[in-house]
């Protein structure tokens, strides 16, 4: 019904009014009695055979939604009913922030593509928090966080670990998100040197907590072979728990768009189809030249399910789908686990 009805009115409208569309008609479809069950009979696949152990957590099945969905925590509840294993809300900053100027979400339909470039627009960490509060336990939550846009490079830190200190008792696990393209000074959070000063100082914070929480980093599909070994050298000498491959692409390449309707939308994270072998490349080389010696979550191009066991093939322990989930529905989510089951027959 999502792909045949919903998907073709849904994409008349501008993606970011629809997006809060879908989040109040789902809010309001949640309210009448009878509906949330529904929606779980329908979607969720039940099954211990699905469970996955990581960092010392258990998932009841390996397919999250990635960060950028929710970004404030106001519809995890409800979304956990579709049939997710695991929700990564943000990214959150300290602030609240508007984010980059508007337009800033284009659908690129041909190729099952999305380029955003949203700045991080959030409510701030105070703000998240209240809707955690909320939390009904029904499903694991990440939380992904980062810097404001107005931080001055010397408190990039403090930011991250205002965020971290915050959520610490709200969330399951930690993202560090350092890659997305479409916040300033985007070099220095790339930079090796930075990068292991930012997680010695995180990791400090984290073992003041009676209970520590597992910390991953988020890098970029775009990483040459190099920097991908800089970043298994990163993981080993931080003992960071694990890494999701991978953010938004800033390429091009490839794509059905044309040349004029690319230059008419400008600047941004390139998401969904179109950097689906860019990001499972990036998996396969970190699963394989470390010797699997660390957790991966694959996202990227995740439209089918086909497409979810690749990224597992590849190496990856954990998947989580954004843009696909967009373009195929709730669906999407059921086909994947089933495709897990038959898999392991």
């Amino acid at each position: 019904m999502y792909k045949s009805l919903l998907r073709p009115i849904f994409f008349l409208f501008d993606p970011e009014k629809i997006h809060h569309f879908t989040f109040s008609l789902i809010k309001i479809t949640y309210r009448i009695p009878g509906f949330k069950d529904l929606f779980k009979a329908i979607y969720a696949v039940e099954d211990k055979r699905l469970e996955r152990k990581l960092f010392g957590l258990t998932f009841k099945n390996p397919v999250g939604l990635a960060a950028g969905f929710d970004k404030n925590a106001v519809l995890y509840n409800e979304l956990a009913n579709f049939g997710f294993g695991f929700i990564e809300i943000g990214t959150v900053t300290p602030k609240a922030q508007q984010g980059n100027p508007k337009k800033r979400l284009f659908r690129l339909k041909d190729d099952q593509g999305i380029i955003n470039r949203m700045g991080f627009n959030n409510e701030g960490v105070e703000a998240a928090i209240e809707q955690l509060k909320k939390n009904r336990g029904q499903v694991i939550i990440g939380g992904n966080i980062g810097k404001n846009t107005q931080t001055s490079p010397e408190e990039y830190t403090n930011d991250y670990l205002t965020c971290f200190n915050a959520l610490h008792p709200y969330v399951d696990y930690f993202v560090l998100n350092v890659s997305c393209p479409n916040v300033n000074s985007h070099a220095k959070l790339n930079d090796k040197d930075y990068l292991e000063e930012l997680i010695s100082v995180v990791q400090k914070a984290n073992k003041t907590f009676d209970k520590q929480k597992p910390i991953l980093l988020k890098i970029a599909p775009d990483l040459n072979k190099g920097q991908l070994d800089e970043i298994i050298d990163l993981v080993k000498n931080t003992k960071l728990d694990g890494v999701i491959a991978s953010n938004t692409s800033v390429f091009r390449e490839g794509l059905k768009a044309s040349d004029a309707q690319l230059k008419a939308i400008g600047n941004g994270g390139l998401s969904g189809q179109p950097i689906k072998a860019r990001s499972t490349r990036v998996i396969k080389y970190l699963s394989e030249k470390s010797e699997r010696a660390f957790p991966i979550i694959g996202v990227g191009g995740i439209h089918s399910a086909e497409d979810a066991l690749e990224k597992l093939e590849a190496g990856a322990d954990l998947v989580q789908i954004y843009t696909g989930f967009i373009y195929e529905g709730p669906g999407l989510i059921k086909a994947i686990n089933k495709a897990i089951l038959d898999r392991a027959k």
